[in-house]
């Protein structure tokens, strides 16, 4: 009997997409039976077309250089577009050191066979489409997820 990893994952912007689709594969890799619960905001990372960003608000412990890490994200948020540049920066940062793309990382997630479920309440909640969706997701409620993360070994919240 394998081992279980259970991850919710809550946040829908670029640097926190990135925690449970890297530790979803790395456990399956491990041979982890790994399923992730998206909900609220986290649910943008199940749609076809991801259009995250970072944002340095509320974020003090971004790295930046020159110092800007100092100052940077409180002030920096009121510049308009910053958002975006935040966005390009990190992307080609992440491009530049070798990291695969969130797209990336989610694909092999479902190769390994890892499960994605839905937050039925969250997709009602938001008004939001089955077909905004990839292929493979699962709708569920709480009940879903405890039915696997009740019998897990490892259950994270992201």
């Amino acid at each position: 009997m394998s081992k279980k990893l259970a991850i919710i994952a809550t946040k829908g912007t670029l640097d926190w997409g990135y925690p449970p689709f890297i530790l979803a594969s790395t456990a399956a890799a491990l041979g982890y039976d790994v399923q992730i619960f998206f909900t609220f905001y986290g649910l943008q990372l199940l749609k076809k077309d991801m259009k995250l960003s970072v944002s340095p608000l509320g974020n003090p412990g971004m790295p930046m250089p020159m110092g800007m890490d100092k100052w940077f994200p409180v002030i920096g948020t009121a510049i308009p577009g910053m958002q975006s540049i935040m966005t390009m920066m990190m992307k080609a940062k992440m491009k530049g050191k070798g990291v695969a793309s969130l797209p990336e990382l989610r694909g092999l997630c479902q190769e390994a066979d890892v499960k994605f479920i839905a937050c039925q309440m969250t997709v009602d909640l938001f008004d939001m489409s089955t077909s905004d969706f990839i292929n493979g997701v699962e709708y569920g409620g709480a009940a879903t997820f405890f039915d696997f993360a009740g019998e897990s070994d490892i259950c994270l919240f992201i």
